[in-house]
């Protein structure tokens, strides 16, 4: 069977290498062959985005298709223009929080949620086809497709983000904001001036190159320096697409995705609307979280790390909000997949309607020291059959005799190899996951 070239979000790799024009124009036939003939594109601030872009609406064109452009917008904008416009799918061209170099490319179904394991192994297994190298089967004449400019995307994700505060207003909160120089630039700091906040924004200019460049969500220093020398109230900041969002609270305290589904959940509890007493998150939350959430009554569930999967497991369960530790959470009401923007607004509406610092409510839950380390390896497929690292793992997890845990994985995007683990002491967590690390650099180089 051939091997499936989407990983944990879309299909991935450095641009013109990996993911080369040749393969997004193939991707572009298969979205029109799988998904229909319209599809809404967008794309962050890369400079390969637009190079990727010709290639892909290129081979949706030669399909017939007519892809509906958007430019540089957030990738939750492409899933809620989907479902707005009534189109077949949509495309986002980005690698989230990944180096300029990646680039990448995720697909959303006309209900603009992420495709299914078995579609997008479908949908692989085509674009690796001979039928897929071939042009011979492709229409001619009236046959081919054009493009289609769609007007005011931004503005109509924007509009959309403010109408779920409901006529709330955010006069009196200062905020600062990192876009990383990635596709929030243009609709992050106008949704906060629109709503009366005073805004202090970095990195809203890009040049294609520095996106997620020891800025945005990956890197918090410049957003910690400039809370403190702001005095703001809270600090925001996003990953290249803008799907996720981190916070600093005004003493520079990182606030990650374990502390906002924690006080937006209990937020929604406390109003009438957490259906089922229900949150969903991943293996990767922190332990501090789950003991907390159960400690207030809240049915927590996990499940493997990726927001599509908190998704279906929202779906399932009748859940109004999910996500995970990296800052992507979904707020089922208002978007089918993470929403950067959407959460800032939902958290900073906490702060207003109840008067409490980001400081205070974040006193909600415990975290427990957490140590997360990435190894490079080129064979990270062979994680699940070596021996000597799960070895290494049982004896971890003798030494920390249940009061801790441990979750080693393959990373979905990156060759990387992920440890991580948690315990009552840095010190413990630090060094139980060094002897794996030990471990894994040895065996899977």
């Amino acid at each position: 069977m051939p091997q499936n070239i989407f990983g944990t979000d879309g299909v991935r790799g450095v641009a013109n290498a990996d993911l080369s024009c040749d393969l997004a124009f193939r991707l572009g036939r298969a979205a029109t062959k799988f998904l229909g003939p319209d599809i809404c594109i967008g794309r962050d601030t890369r400079l390969s985005g637009t190079m990727l872009e010709s290639a892909l609406t290129a081979g949706i064109m030669a399909e017939g298709g007519r892809p509906h452009c958007c430019g540089v917008i957030p990738t939750p904008a492409v899933a809620l223009l989907t479902v707005q416009n009534e189109l077949d799918g949509g495309i986002v061209i980005s690698a989230s929080h990944n180096p300029p170099e990646f680039n990448g490319i995720k697909f959303f179904s006309r209900k603009g949620m992420k495709l299914p394991d078995a579609v997008e192994e479908e949908i692989s297994a085509w674009v690796m086809s001979e039928e897929a190298m071939a042009a011979d089967t492709l229409p001619t004449g009236a046959g081919v497709g054009h493009i289609i400019k769609m007007k005011d995307a931004r503005k109509a994700y924007v509009d959309h983000a403010i109408d779920t505060l409901d006529g709330l207003r955010l006069d009196g909160l200062v905020v600062a904001v990192d876009c990383g120089h990635g596709a929030s630039c243009q609709t992050t700091p106008a949704a906060l001036q629109r709503l009366g906040a005073t805004v202090h924004a970095i990195n809203t200019d890009y040049c294609g190159t520095d996106i997620n460049v020891e800025c945005g969500s990956t890197h918090l220093e410049p957003l910690r320096e400039l809370v403190l020398r702001t005095h703001a109230d809270i600090g925001l900041a996003h990953d290249g697409d803008a799907d996720r969002v981190l916070f600093v609270d005004s003493e520079g305290n990182e606030i990650d995705g374990d502390y906002i589904l924690a006080i937006c959940g209990s937020d929604l509890a406390a109003r009438g609307k957490l259906a089922n007493s229900e949150i969903v998150s991943t293996v990767m939350c922190n332990l501090g979280f789950s003991i907390a959430m159960k400690e207030q009554g809240f049915e927590m569930v996990q499940t493997a790390v990726g927001d599509r999967y908190v998704l279906e497991r929202m779906l399932a369960d009748g859940a109004v909000i999910g996500g995970e530790q990296s800052g992507h959470i979904i707020f089922l009401e208002h978007n089918t997949t993470g929403d950067g923007l959407v959460t800032a607004l939902q958290l900073l509406a906490v702060l207003k309607r109840t008067g409490r610092t980001l400081t205070d409510l974040a006193g909600i839950m415990k975290k427990y020291p957490q140590v997360l380390v990435n190894v490079h390896s080129d064979n990270k497929a062979g994680l699940d059959d070596c021996q000597p690292i799960w070895d290494a793992v049982a004896a971890a997890e003798k030494e920390l005799d249940g009061r801790g845990r441990i979750l080693v994985r393959p990373s979905g995007t990156e060759p990387l190899v992920r440890v991580m683990a948690e315990a009552e002491t840095h010190e413990l967590t630090q060094r139980v996951v060094d002897d794996i690390v030990e471990v894994v650099k040895r065996e899977l180089p």
